[in-house]
């Protein structure tokens, strides 16, 4: 009877081979980050009916992170005719008669130098694995899987080939899952400026935005989020309707796509802390092209002042404002070129009548202030071919993309090509509403910062702010639009100076529905006169979203920090290890404090410290403390 059976099994093999084929790998493939505290392990399993799925899962210090979750994706086209017989549920699943092909393995390891951001060298350290696969109904169709492996995390994505007899791919939706372990809670928001709720993976009222920071029962913080998202449909997350604590991807809408062509990269954070992830966050950015600016010298940082046009006069008044308060730039707001909304607006022409805008860029240049104009996306679609080009001769040095569009693929690739256009024309971009960046400030280093966020424009209250540095900062620069003397403000105005440190934006605005008539000169203001807007190292010192963040941001000699607590009063003790070891520094700092004279209530104090110094940080109920620290001789 055994030899019997080896000569079927003998034949079924000899058989296979005669056939061209070969029997399908089991596949199991293991990569490590490179300190070895993240596995991510890529597997296949197979059902009754012989069907193979992709699944993966990671651990970290051998405590899950991600059980078992489901890779696949729907696709209405390319399917064989047994395919399409299936029902409709079933039949776009791309994913589950793959046959492995190859599997390929490398490391890098470099360094680059941003143009602006939270460090002056980025790290770009990984272990890389790529599984080739065919389908085995319609083998002229391939796939391959990429992951990375970094010490802040992992990530995966799918690339497809150039096909010539079936280049078009139009992917209906992405059901990449990230199954939790039970008793996950997430920091959930429905939309980019939306409030935070930490909430439970169940019962959610709708999808949530992302980066997705997570809090998990065994003391990891963990953060899902988007890469390299240029050429497709934004994605979101969901709770999945059938597997308990488990989230999937949620596209906009479809994408139709040309081979070759990779999707995002789907990433997972991991942290022993919230504040680690923030350190990290150059994570997104590793995960972009370079930078395809040649000549990057025009792209300068600085802090920004907002003007609502009025007259010539004004904008001259905003612009002396600006200039002793140490700005860089100044923006004119919407309708300085009419009605915004309308396609026949034109933002090459001026449509108030005392606003000679010729004059005022001249006079800014003259006073060492660059103008930003805002443009509404109406006019950026009818006429950005042009318009940047016109602006840099008019020597325009921004432009403020307004009420953008965002999620489908149609507004995704539409974004990528108007910050190209910008580009081109020696023009830096904001862009503003409910669009974030997935890491392309990298490869267009122009992009300068984007909203996104709830920030003063909807005046959220001090625990909302201390979410963000945890949340939202994971994608990159962020235009909360700081404000000083707004009567709205829902915090201390020292809290609202701390912002300047804890948040990160290489374009800062400040003073955002301020005027110059509101300001006394305080003398606290000198803390935002001296700030720079981008850094050579970021440290996260104390904090968790919801309660606290205490961020200390060094350029050059000197280090800046900020704390910030949520609606209730705290003392945060932070220590002052980071300083290099012996030597001196004079720290001013700017506190609440309700015995001072002026409207605005901070108090200003300098006292000598180094690395051994523990400073307690006292702060009110919506309170903050700014602290510039400077070397002694």
């Amino acid at each position: 009877m055994r030899i019997l059976i080896f000569f079927l099994c003998l034949l079924a093999t000899t058989l296979v081979h005669a056939a061209g084929l070969e029997p399908p790998r089991q596949l199991e493939e293991r990569l490590s980050s490179p300190d070895g505290h993240t596995v991510l392990t890529l597997r296949q399993l197979s059902d009754a009916d012989g069907k193979r799925s992709l699944v993966y899962n990671v651990q970290f210090d051998g405590a899950t992170v991600i059980r078992d979750s489901l890779l696949e994706l729907r696709l209405d086209n390319h399917l064989s005719e047994a395919a399409m017989a299936l029902p409709v549920d079933r039949r776009a699943r791309w994913f589950e008669n793959l046959r492995v092909t190859g599997v390929r393995r490398a490391s890098h390891d470099s360094s680059w130098t941003p143009v602006t951001g939270e460090r002056a060298r980025v790290r770009d350290h990984y272990q890389a694995l790529t599984v080739d696969f065919v389908k085995d109904d319609n083998p002229v169709y391939k796939m391959s899987v990429e992951v990375r492996a970094y010490d802040a995390g992992v990530a995966l994505r799918f690339t497809f080939p150039e096909n010539e007899k079936g280049s078009y791919y139009r992917v209906i939706g992405e059901d990449t899952e990230f199954a939790l372990p039970a008793g996950t809670r997430a920091w959930h928001h429905s939309w980019a400026q939306a409030p935070y709720r930490l909430l439970p993976l169940r019962d959610w009222p709708d999808e949530s935005e992302r980066p997705l920071t997570l809090e998990l029962p065994n003391g990891l913080h963990v953060a899902l989020l988007e890469a390299a998202m240029t050429d497709y449909s934004r994605t979101k997350f969901k709770l999945s309707p059938t597997k308990p604590d488990t989230l999937v991807t949620a596209m906009h809408d479809p994408a139709d796509l040309i081979s070759p062509f990779a999707t995002p990269w789907r990433g997972i954070m991991i942290a022993r802390s919230p504040g680690r992830l923030l350190e990290n966050n150059d994570f997104i950015l590793n995960l972009n092209d370079p930078s395809r600016i040649a000549d990057e010298s025009w792209v300068k940082p600085g802090k920004i002042m907002r003007v609502m046009v009025q007259t010539t006069a004004a904008a001259k008044a905003n612009i002396d404002f600006a200039a002793r308060r140490k700005l860089e730039y100044i923006l004119f707001d919407w309708k300085w070129y009419g009605h915004a909304f309308s396609f026949d607006s034109d933002a090459t022409k001026v449509a108030i009548p005392d606003f000679d805008l010729p004059a005022i860029i001249a006079y800014a240049k003259e006073r060492g202030i660059g103008v930003w104009l805002y443009v509404n996306q109406q006019a950026l679609l009818k006429q950005s071919d042009t318009l940047f080009q016109t602006y840099r001769d008019w020597g325009v040095k921004g432009v403020k993309f307004g009420f953008v569009q965002v999620g489908s693929h149609r507004w995704t690739t539409w974004i990528d090509k108007a910050i190209q256009q910008a580009a081109a024309a020696g023009i830096m971009v904001n862009v503003h509403d409910d669009w974030r960046q997935t890491g392309e400030q990298r490869t267009w280093p122009n992009l300068m910062t984007a909203e996104g966020i709830r920030g003063n424009e909807e005046m959220p209250d001090a625990t909302h702010n201390t979410v963000l540095p945890f949340t939202r900062f994971l994608s990159g620069a962020a235009d909360y639009t700081i404000c000083y003397y707004d009567p709205r403000i829902k915090t201390t105005h020292a809290h609202q100076l701390a912002l300047a440190v804890v948040y990160y934006s290489p374009l800062q605005t400040l003073y955002w529905y301020d005027r110059p008539e509101m300001s006394n000169d305080e003398p606290e203001l000198a803390f935002w006169d001296r700030i720079p807007t981008v850094w050579d190292d970021t440290r996260v010192l104390d904090g968790r979203p919801g309660e606290s963040a205490t961020i200390a941001r060094r350029k050059g000699d000197e280090w800046y920090l900020g704390s910030i607590t949520n609606n209730e009063a705290r003392s945060v003790s932070v220590r002052l290890d980071f300083l290099p070891a012996g030597k001196r520094y004079e720290a001013t700092i700017y506190a609440d404090d309700a015995t001072v004279a002026t409207r605005t209530r901070v108090g200003i104090r300098t006292r000598t410290v180094d690395a051994r110094t523990v400073l307690k940080l006292d702060m009110p109920a919506s309170g903050g403390q700014a602290i510039w620290l400077r070397p002694l001789p």
